[in-house]
């Protein structure tokens, strides 16, 4: 008996099986295009259902015994559909600029504040609520037609299982959830003119919601007895696979997007994560939320710096058989010890994150020479991601959190050089663990409590989350790095009137 784990990502979906000791067996992955022009930013879900589709049909086609499959998503992003599920529009990206204008007449009828102590997020066009509202006020005729609004994870269960169920981590993302309830807001609703019908039923994090039907099963290879399971969003998913279950342990998602997801108790208090634009997000424990804390260039930085400027060492380190990081670490090193470089690199070349959500800040580099080689560059954007973290977890911290030690997930979890930097810079141990893919851990990790193969999340975590080695902060690099951080903390509100 197998069990699997359905990641759909913005650009590409991931099937992942594990057998009933939590071993990898196999994966696929299909890519979807993404349309981004001046006006609108698109994703055409008909192709993802397709791309979905097709790795669950590869997975099926290898492991047949398929007993569960657990479905994790990114958020915000809905579908319009008739009663068959059929799309009757392209989807609407978080990153989309429409619903900027409905978000504003949102707040004027309830409140800012109001908003965010009802949702747990500061109110942004971003949410599917004002997207929704934007579709009703430029394109009635279509949402007239609608009989059903999904996010991408109840999208693909609907398929799948013909049940409606989202679970409380994605229903969030519409901006009209209640974190108090865990049932959406008919304040927010009302006066956002959504009939509540529209949306699917929210249930916790890893519920299943049925079986596969027979045509689904006929078009994905699963057996009608597997079931379907309404996971999370990605971020929570990975939170699970990193066996974070209290607030003792947070976790360093060290991706394309740096993201620093703590555990807390219970709700936090709003001001500060108002403040900082962090989301309040129901955790997969009752009881227990998470926020997000994240940049948008994490990993994607270090690889920009590798593919625009590193290309001669590229060829260079393929020559030689070792990756190129592998070589920059050895040349700095050579150059410069230990030492921090010394430049100063703002990590927004996408824009900003928390705790600024400002898409209009870019990415800057202080502190060049002509002596200044590709090596320090590289090891400054290093620098850059892990001292924008700790922007992030000094103003998180104002929320109450206190865990004591970080599990790093991702590819950047294999560098030792960033992990041993992140640490010093946070003063904060952080463990890196062995998977990379800690949402799909995360999703088979829930699928298999579903299934019953796993008694708990305990029992699920002893089979499938391994620590590899923890980085301990190094007190005199700390202090080393601190000095440098109290000029990087000006960087960002002294360059922004530039840009």
């Amino acid at each position: 008996m197998t069990i699997a784990g359905l990641d759909i990502g913005t650009t590409g979906c991931k099937c992942t099986v594990f057998d009933e000791q939590g071993r990898e067996l196999g994966k696929a992955y299909r890519d979807y295009p993404v349309s981004r022009g001046l006006s609108g930013h698109e994703i055409d879900a008909k192709a993802l259902k397709a791309a979905v589709f097709e790795v669950i049909r590869e997975m099926s086609g290898k492991y047949p015994d398929i007993s569960g499959l657990g479905v994790t998503s990114f958020g915000e992003t809905f579908v319009l559909t008739d009663e068959a599920g059929e799309p009757l529009l392209p989807s609407m990206l978080y990153t989309d600029p429409r619903g900027a204008e409905e978000c504003r007449e949102l707040i004027g009828k309830i409140g800012e504040m109001r908003i965010a102590e009802i949702t747990g997020l500061r109110p942004h066009e971003m949410y599917g609520i004002s997207k929704m509202m934007w579709v009703r006020k430029n394109r009635p005729e279509i949402f007239e037609k609608a009989a059903y609004c999904f996010q991408m994870e109840d999208y693909i269960v609907f398929l799948l299982s013909g049940e409606r169920v989202i679970d409380y981590s994605l229903a969030t993302r519409t901006m009209a959830f209640d974190i108090h309830t865990l049932d959406y807001s008919e304040e927010i609703l009302a006066a956002a003119g959504i009939e509540r019908s529209l949306l699917s039923g929210p249930q916790p994090s890893g519920t299943a919601a049925g079986t596969v039907t027979p045509e689904a099963s006929e078009k994905t290879g699963l057996p009608e007895s597997c079931l379907i399971v309404a996971i999370s969003q990605d971020q929570v998913a990975a939170a699970v696979g990193a066996g974070a279950f209290s607030g003792r342990i947070g976790v360093d998602g060290a991706g394309t997007v740096e993201c620093l997801t703590p555990v807390y108790d219970g709700i936090p208090p709003i001001q500060p994560m108002y403040d900082g634009y962090f989301s309040v997000v129901p955790y997969v424990i009752s009881g227990k939320y998470v926020a997000y804390a994240f940049s948008y260039t994490g990993g994607a930085l270090i690889q920009w710096c590798v593919d625009t400027l590193a290309k001669k060492e590229k060829e260079e380190a393929e020559a030689m058989g070792i990756s190129v990081n592998e070589l920059l670490e050895k040349r700095y090193r050579e150059k410069r010890g230990e030492e921090p470089s010394g430049l100063l690199v703002l990590p927004d070349f996408a824009g900003a994150a928390t705790p600024y959500m400002d898409t209009g800040s870019r990415g800057v580099i202080i502190g060049l020479t002509a002596d200044t080689e590709v090596c320090e560059i590289y090891r400054a954007c290093m620098e850059g991601v892990a001292y924008e973290m700790l922007v992030n977890y000094r103003a998180v911290k104002k929320s109450g959190v206190h865990f004591e030690k970080l599990n790093a997930t991702g590819g950047g979890a294999r560098s030792k050089v960033w992990m041993q930097m992140k640490a010093d810079i946070l003063n904060v141990p952080i463990t890196a663990l062995k998977t990379v893919d800690a949402g799909t851990v995360g999703s088979a990790m829930l699928t298999g409590i579903a299934a019953g193969i796993f008694r708990d999340l305990q029992d699920a975590a002893q089979h499938m989350v391994e620590e590899t080695v923890t980085y301990v902060p190094d007190s005199g690099m700390h202090r080393k790095y601190m000095d440098i951080f109290e000029r990087y903390e000006k960087v960002y509100r002294v360059t922004r009137e530039l840009m």
